[in-house]
């Protein structure tokens, strides 16, 4: 009867461990300072815009993507990600990545692209006229 209470404890422990271990994985920050970005060594969501003055590239051989992300301080950061170039990309009003930054670069898991609204050009296009 002992064995069950002890068995069934420790199954209980486990779980809110892995609960809590899952939990702490999953609570991403957004950071838009790139300096404390590169101090804290933890998985952060970083926004900014492409700095089209130096030009992505991409790595068809190694399946990756490099672009330099500048944040509104006019601070940069190269960002890598295993991956190809998002739908959009050159298009993008801004950039929400989120990774690692680690050896001098940020390292990307996911590229998010936030383009201009076709609904806010038409809205333009209609003022000016009026």
């Amino acid at each position: 009867m002992k064995n069950k209470y002890i068995i069934g404890g420790l199954i209980i422990v486990i779980f809110f461990g892995v609960l809590g271990y899952l939990f702490t994985q999953t609570n991403v920050k957004y950071e838009d300072n790139f300096q404390k970005i590169q101090q804290s060594g933890r998985v952060v969501k970083v926004t900014g815009s492409w700095d089209k003055d130096k030009n992505y590239k991409l790595d068809s051989d190694h399946n990756k993507f490099i672009f330099f992300l500048q944040n509104d301080r006019g601070e940069e950061m190269k960002v890598v990600y295993n991956g190809t170039i998002p739908n959009n990309f050159e298009h993008a009003t801004s950039v929400v990545v989120t990774g690692k930054y680690k050896n001098g670069v940020f390292h990307a898991k996911e590229i998010l692209t936030k383009c201009p609204s076709k609904y806010q050009d038409a809205e333009n296009s209609e003022r000016k006229n009026s």
